[in-house]
């Protein structure tokens, strides 16, 4: 049965395999490794890629920490007060593409486990277009489904759901974008062992670069202009609110004293919010608001 090193070992392997795919495929930008160590136990590499020819920013980060399991984690129910020491590891990358017209797409794989020997898998994979295309939206979540169908432990019906709802803005009462997959605390058990989790959550990351990749390669060069960019700081002030408002994983980052830059890495380079904005009716700025809502069929 696979452990927590062997589970880091591999995530360490998926984050080498992804930054030399999109170093390759950007062709001019760089990933720039980041060592840290926590005091409180363990550490991470942070790699960043910035102003590449097809990525403006962007990041795949690999952390595996412990220690003494913190305030907040122990005053939530599904870990006991006697638990004292935590482990997780994971990967997690956001890539903030230069054109308005490719989306931002971001993944997180994880793996967690106490002292008492309980364990589980979280993770998921969403789509943040600037601009909503429905064959692409179409395309990400037909790959996402048939990864899903082949993995019994993986409900794509289920996770779909728990991503339109994770990835949901409330005091915008929009998404974030087209959604994806969102699962946690997949735990090993009668139903599912736990090599049977961590080959789901591997193919989930595996999946990560062949998928974003053709995404990108549909809309690399398309021409763009002043408005366009305008728009995407606009939604990429979106993604800001979600993500120091709501986003779970940078919450868990600042409560176990995260290394700050890796936990704001997904932020994007430029954001704007401009006051009361209004896109004209009929506008792609308007068509895209339209399909930013929860339990599409894509």
């Amino acid at each position: 049965m696979v452990d927590k090193k062997q589970i880091a070992t591999e995530f360490m392997k998926l984050q080498d395999e992804i930054c030399s795919e999109l170093e390759s495929f950007d062709e001019k930008g760089k990933f720039h490794e980041d060592p840290w160590i926590r005091k409180e136990g363990g550490g991470g590499r942070s790699r960043v890629i910035q102003e590449g020819r097809l990525f403006e920013k962007g990041g795949v980060n690999f952390s595996e920490v412990f220690g003494d399991t913190p305030a907040f984690l122990l005053n939530k129910s599904d870990i006991p007060k006697s638990t004292e020491q935590f482990y997780a590891t994971g990967v997690s990358i956001v890539i903030h593409p230069l054109n308005p017209w490719v989306p931002i797409i971001h993944m997180n794989i994880r793996y967690f486990e106490k002292d008492s020997g309980e364990c589980w898998f979280g993770g998921g994979i969403d789509l943040t277009p600037h601009y909503v295309d429905p064959l692409d939206a179409k395309y990400f979540h037909e790959h996402l489904a048939k990864l899903c169908s082949l993995h019994e432990c993986a409900n794509y019906a289920d996770f779909k759901k728990n991503a339109d709802d994770y990835f949901f803005i409330p005091h915008r009462n929009e998404t974030r974008g087209i959604g994806g997959i969102f699962f946690d605390h997949l735990i090993p058990g009668k139903d599912f062992k736990k090599n049977e989790l961590f080959d789901f959550v591997i193919g989930v990351g595996k999946l990560f670069t062949p998928l974003y990749i053709e995404l990108v390669k549909r809309k690399m060069n398309q021409e763009f202009n002043n408005r366009e960019l305008k728009w995407q700081r606009l939604r990429r002030g979106r993604y800001v609110e979600f993500n120091l408002i709501y986003d779970k994983g940078t919450k868990f980052g600042l409560e176990t004293n995260g290394r700050i830059e890796s936990i704001l890495m997904s932020l994007p380079p430029q954001a704007d919010w401009v006051y009361n904005f209004e896109p004209k009716e009929g506008s792609e700025e308007f068509l895209t608001l339209r399909y930013l809502k929860r339990g599409i069929c894509w």
